[in-house]
């Protein structure tokens, strides 16, 4: 089955085009200084309109996750278990995604991970994943 593909916006086309060679990325705010995820059209801590992409660590702790045994989508079905997690990002950000590579039973929350990228999707971009760092 294929996989499902988030659609790109306009808003959003930095961000996936960042994907392609690997590069993790996210809005910064010109005015607070603050980081903003997902992206917007203004900083969602004080509403300027100021924002510009910027390069990212890569690097986290896992704040929280779930090991999905059922598939939230029949087509995921072939991916069971896979783990779905919340990740505080060095910068301030928390970000939705996939943690790979490890048992699950072994990650724990406050466990230090870092980026990773899935295989291609059919326009070449990639969804980044997280996986423990080796610390």
């Amino acid at each position: 089955m294929p996989r499902i593909e988030p659609p790109v916006t306009p808003l959003a086309e930095p961000y996936w085009e960042a994907t392609r060679p690997e590069e993790p990325v996210a809005q910064r705010c010109g005015s607070c200084d603050g980081f903003v995820w997902y992206p917007r059209e203004a900083c969602p801590h004080c509403l300027s309109a100021d924002l510009r992409w910027e390069p990212l660590a890569g690097t986290g702790t896992i704040y929280t996750f779930n090991v999905m045994r059922k598939p939230g989508n029949p087509m995921m079905g072939d991916e069971v278990p896979y783990v779905v997690g919340l990740v505080d990002l060095d910068e301030g950000i928390r970000m939705t995604t996939n943690i790979v590579g490890a048992d699950p039973s072994s990650l724990r929350c406050d466990q230090r991970v870092a980026v990773d990228w899935s295989e291609e999707l059919s326009d070449g971009r990639r969804l980044p994943v997280f996986r423990p760092a080796d610390d």
